[in-house]
């Protein structure tokens, strides 16, 4: 017991001091279950590198166990990933019995000093998602002056994962990049673990849909929302979903998870309503069926 206090005592006196020395870099995912993340960024504005790291602190921490982290940075080719992840692991294993999450910073700070001639992944999404712009008339590539309102859902949490949909109405294919831009500017949505997007855009003059899904690391999870937006017969609209890992593995689950923060807040906004939305995916289930 003693024991257990003690280590809360260390963790709250090493958590005021890492928001005070990384400021807005340092932001807090959940606080009941104890789990963080930061930004670390270096390079030329040019050519910034940027590694979220986020650390979840057991009970234990930091008098017999070490911080549970995951580290998120699509642009790592494997073997530096492997690097960064030896360098970490190490780290752990010279200083257990202290606090040492600064130390698993400052790891990843010199690590990406050292790592030469990777392109940034700042506004990785965004620039993916210009390419669909290519054969689109010029009516549907202009530049959109005012970024589209955002409607964020209730984050709520699950075995540590933490999930919480962000929408909003789009009509080109520019107010997709704005939207997600403007999303980013939240430290907190940024460093989350994966950010999954869909979207469908209705080009009236053709009728048909522009529309595409990123997964961002959770493999097929855009896909599945991009399909919930279908089943809805949603038009014009965005859908991103934020998770943040808890360090605890949710199998399917977390494809149920994503789904339902992205129709819970549809269904919040007035988007859709029971009945039609049941024969909906009743005929879906049908045609699958065939």
């Amino acid at each position: 017991m003693m024991a257990t206090e003690d280590n809360l005592t260390r963790q709250v006196e090493e958590i005021e001091a890492l928001a005070a020395i990384y400021g807005d870099e340092w932001c807090v995912v959940d606080e009941v279950s104890r789990i963080f993340c930061i930004a670390v960024t270096e390079g030329s504005e040019k050519n910034t590198r940027k590694v979220c790291l986020q650390v979840m602190l057991p009970a234990e921490y930091p008098s017999s166990e070490c911080p549970i982290y995951q580290i998120n940075a699509p642009w790592l080719r494997e073997k530096e990933r492997m690097e960064f992840s030896e360098r970490l692991l190490q780290v752990c294993q010279e200083n257990t019995g202290e606090c040492m999450v600064h130390l698993l910073i400052e790891s990843i700070r010199e690590s990406l000093i050292m790592t030469e001639n990777v392109d940034s992944h700042i506004d990785l999404l965004p620039d993916q998602l210009t390419v669909i712009t290519q054969n689109l008339p010029d009516t549907q590539i202009q530049e959109d002056f005012e970024t589209p309102e955002i409607h964020h859902g209730d984050a709520f949490t699950e075995r540590r994962s933490t999930f919480q949909a962000h929408f909003a109405h789009v009509y080109t294919p520019s107010q997709v990049k704005e939207v997600i831009k403007k999303l980013y500017e939240n430290r907190k949505i940024a460093n989350a673990s994966h950010n999954i997007v869909a979207y469908r855009i209705f080009c009236e003059d053709r009728g048909t849909f522009i529309q595409d899904c990123d997964d961002d690391g959770e493999t097929a999870a855009g896909g599945r929302v991009l399909h919930l937006l279908q089943i809805l017969d949603l038009k014009n609209v965005l859908m991103v979903v934020s998770r943040w890992y808890g360090g605890i593995l949710l199998g399917p689950d977390r494809f149920k998870h994503i789904n339902n923060s992205a129709r819970n807040l549809i269904q919040q906004l007035g988007l859709i309503n029971s009945k039609s939305d049941n024969a909906k995916v009743k005929k879906s289930k049908a045609k699958k069926t065939r």
